[in-house]
């Protein structure tokens, strides 16, 4: 598990599963818009949020860790 926590994997996942498809706009951006639209209620929506939204909520944790003091 501690290899799927490194940069070289995370960045990747998080340009390319992230801010996929990149044309016309990243699903990422479509979601939240309608999150903060109120629109986002199909269960299609809300698993695409998820599904695309999961790879930075790795790289802030993992980025979190290494920023935090130890001790």
């Amino acid at each position: 598990m501690k290899s799927l926590l490194e940069y070289r994997f995370l960045i990747p996942l998080v340009l390319f599963l992230g801010f996929a498809p990149f044309f016309p706009q990243p699903h990422i951006v479509e979601k939240i818009r309608m999150l903060l639209a109120g629109t986002l209620k199909r269960p299609i929506d809300i698993f695409d949020l998820v599904w695309h939204a999961w790879p930075f909520v790795l790289l802030a944790y993992r980025i979190i860790r290494d920023i935090r003091p130890t001790g």
